[in-house]
This record gives C-alpha cells, structure tokens and sequence, in this order.
C-alpha cells in the first residue's frame, strides 16, 4: 500500500498487484474524495486504465487542480462512505 496522491480534495492509495488474490490480480487504487466522505476501489482493467491516464497526466505536469479535476471523474464510482480512514 503507497499514498501516491494527497491534497485537500483526494487521496489515491495504491495498491500492488498481489496474484494470491483476484481483487489484487493487477494491483488496485482507492480513491477517496475528502470533502464528500466517500470512496472507491478500483482493480483490475480500470486499474490498468487509471494507472495509464495518471502517467500521461503526470507527463503534462499538471496542477493540483488539474489532478483533482481528473479524480473528478471518478466521482460517479465513489458510492462507499468513509468511516475511518
């Protein structure tokens, strides 16, 4: 587990590929939206997806801004509350 991404709005966990497990087959991210007190994981070919658009939006050197509005994107799949974190 590696904290890639943090700011006032997002955290993005990474979690390495772990063949042992299906879920985990590929790695993992859970991206948490701060303000709305809600989160997603996501594994498998949308992991891959996400890893590969974070590279080329890293490419650009974005903003904070820039990187939380792609998170932003995200949103519509963030249907679990936070309780702890």
């Amino acid at each position: 587990m590696n904290l890639i991404y943090n700011s006032e709005q997002y955290s993005v966990v990474e979690f390495g590929a772990d063949v042992g497990l299906e879920a985990l087959r590929f790695g993992g991210y859970e991206i948490v939206d701060k303000g709305g007190k809600r989160e997603t994981f996501i594994a498998g070919i949308l992991a891959q997806n996400f890893r590969r658009d974070v590279t080329e939006l890293i490419a650009s050197e974005p903003s904070m801004e820039e990187i939380d509005e792609f998170l932003g994107s995200y949103d519509s799949l963030m249907s679990q509350p936070v309780l702890l974190h």
